[in-house]
């Protein structure tokens, strides 16, 4: 079991914040992940927008959307397992997000892992 106080826990949830934050100004500090985020953000939001087809980006809650950015970026770059990265996301949007966040984050990434769009 994943502890809270697990470095790379700590580093998506600051990644989480800096790209939820965003969405509403432009932020002065960004990591280098937060950056290349930002670098790929039309490939990453067309991933997300082709397995959530009813649900235009726009509409998408902030915080979801922060998340799936992350965990799509990281499925298509990390070396970690594409399991435990839709895992961590889950987490993060029941933490995080509204009632329904954890199922429809996991809905989307896990649509993206059965498609096979995400390279392992």
């Amino acid at each position: 079991m994943k502890k809270k106080k697990d470095p790379r826990h700590l580093k998506r949830i600051k990644d989480m914040k800096v790209l939820f934050a965003q969405s509403f100004t432009k932020q002065d500090e960004l990591s280098e992940k937060v950056k290349q985020i930002n670098d790929n953000l039309n490939e990453i939001d067309d991933l997300i927008e082709k397995s959530a087809p009813a649900w235009p980006l726009e509409k998408l809650n902030k915080i979801d959307l922060a998340i799936l950015r992350l965990a799509v970026y990281e499925l298509k770059n990390a070396k970690t397992p594409p399991k435990v990265i839709i895992d961590e996301a889950v987490e993060l949007a029941k933490e995080y997000g509204s009632e329904n966040s954890g199922s429809f984050v996991n809905g989307v990434l896990g649509d993206l892992y059965k498609k096979e769009v995400i390279d392992e």
